[in-house]
């Protein structure tokens, strides 16, 4: 029995005006056509912080400062084991542009069930469902 590999991302939780940043994968990459908080791979020597905003300034072209971490959640999919570490953000620089996904929404936390997300960001949006009135920006 093979040992799964451990892959450890970052995801950019975006707020503007009580919305949040809904991001849809490609129908090419893993996971096709869900949703997803922006972000991406911890590379060698990186903080989750420094990856997360290396990741939008080249996903999506756009400046964030990064805030409070919202959640960690590791989560069993076939092609490995992913270690999602999520942080609320907020735009300094820039407008997403959209480069990897195929889609964006700004949507209230209350709204944001009603997407179908990646199986790792469902338990950051659940907490963020309940605690709606606590966004920080």
């Amino acid at each position: 029995m093979e040992s799964k590999k451990n892959i450890h991302v970052v995801g950019a939780v975006i707020t503007l005006n009580g919305k949040i940043l809904c991001a849809q994968r490609g129908f090419e990459k893993a996971l096709p056509g869900l949703w997803e908080f922006p972000g991406g791979k911890i590379e060698q020597g990186e903080t989750p912080q420094s990856a997360l905003q290396r990741e939008i300034q080249e996903e999506m072209h756009c400046e964030i400062e990064i805030g409070e971490q919202v959640e960690h959640t590791v989560y069993e999919y076939d092609f490995g084991i992913v270690h999602l570490t999520t942080f609320y953000c907020r735009l300094v620089k820039g407008t997403p542009v959209l480069t990897e996904h195929i889609a964006i929404n700004w949507l209230a936390p209350a709204e944001l069930e009603q997407l179908e997300w990646a199986p790792a960001d469902i338990p950051a949006i659940e907490k963020l469902a309940r605690n709606s009135e606590q966004l920080p920006y």
